[in-house]
């Protein structure tokens, strides 16, 4: 049996080639089945060159276990999240290295109604299954199918219901930066919405098409080398505000009108402050290291 370092605690990420290719991707595929037994679930990948193959792999596993498997094509993780809950789907597997380097890939895998997926909710489960590579033969009576589908419109009218346009009572200016990586779609059909409502936010694209070269460095704004571009965007434009998005676009990183960092920990506040206005009295769960700008 061969150990399959590629599992972490929450997801599996692995460095291409031994730690991670598409026999990998298979047996894992496989795993899932057999262990979750899913009727149909939804995959798909980031812009990473090794995605695709990675994701077809994957659901070849997927299917000689018996489930049928809908591809959403190039995607992020919040929209495999969002497609699996709101298909009624029995699980979700985006294929996607975020962040990491050039030379990883990886999943993130959740169950029916999006649960995430981790070491002590299933992930060490199918990492057994997929490290014993015992699987029963194939019966093709039973074998799933593979269909492509679109959620983009749905995703984006979700993200829509949450927008109050009476909120903007002046022209926006907005710098988003989606570093080569997969949000650029969602943030196209974003653009349109606000349009069609006659909303004035302009959108100043920076690094916008989806590019596994990343021709501009690896899409992780966390890194005080990976925001210049979105700064100086800013500075440029004399935008309102500047959006830098990962890789997969699971996370976001935010700048001022005057082109400065904002870090997270102040955002976690502002958020607070937006939810009690909503819902006064309501408790927050924040990381205790936040207390004291909360």
């Amino acid at each position: 049996m061969t150990q399959l370092t590629c599992f972490k605690a929450y997801d599996i990420r692995g460095e291409l080639g031994e730690e991670l290719n598409e026999d990998i991707a298979y047996r894992i595929g496989r795993a899932y089945g057999e262990f979750l037994k899913p009727g149909k679930i939804v995959v798909g990948g980031d812009v990473r060159l090794t995605s695709e193959s990675l994701k077809l792999a994957l659901a070849r596993g997927l299917m000689d276990a018996g489930t049928d498997v809908l591809d959403i094509g190039l995607s992020g993780t919040e929209e495999i999240y969002f497609a699996t809950f709101h298909l009624g789907v029995d699980g979700g597997i985006e294929v996607t290295a975020s962040h990491n380097p050039m030379n990883y890939n990886g999943m993130k895998l959740v169950r029916a109604n999006a649960k995430p997926i981790s070491g002590d909710t299933g992930l060490r489960d199918i990492q057994r299954l997929a490290e014993e590579n015992q699987f029963p033969p194939v019966n093709p009576a039973r074998r799933g199918t593979l269909s492509k589908i679109s959620v983009l419109k749905e995703y984006v009218d979700h993200l829509m219901s949450y927008v109050d346009f009476a909120n903007f009572t002046r022209p926006l200016k907005l710098v988003v930066n989606s570093g080569n990586g997969a949000a650029g779609h969602v943030i196209d059909e974003v653009e349109k919405r606000f349009a069609a409502a006659g909303v004035p936010v302009t959108f100043i694209k920076v690094h916008h098409q989806p590019d596994g070269h990343f021709p501009n460095g690896i899409p992780n704004p966390l890194l005080p080398e990976c925001r210049q571009d979105t700064a100086d965007a800013v500075r440029e434009h004399q935008a309102d505000m500047g959006i830098a998005f990962d890789g997969d676009f699971d996370r976001c990183f935010l700048f001022d009108d005057e082109a400065s960092f904002i870090e997270g920990y102040y955002i976690v506040g502002l958020l607070a402050e937006a939810f009690l206005q909503k819902q006064p009295g309501a408790k927050i769960i924040h990381d205790p290291r936040l207390t004291w700008n909360t």
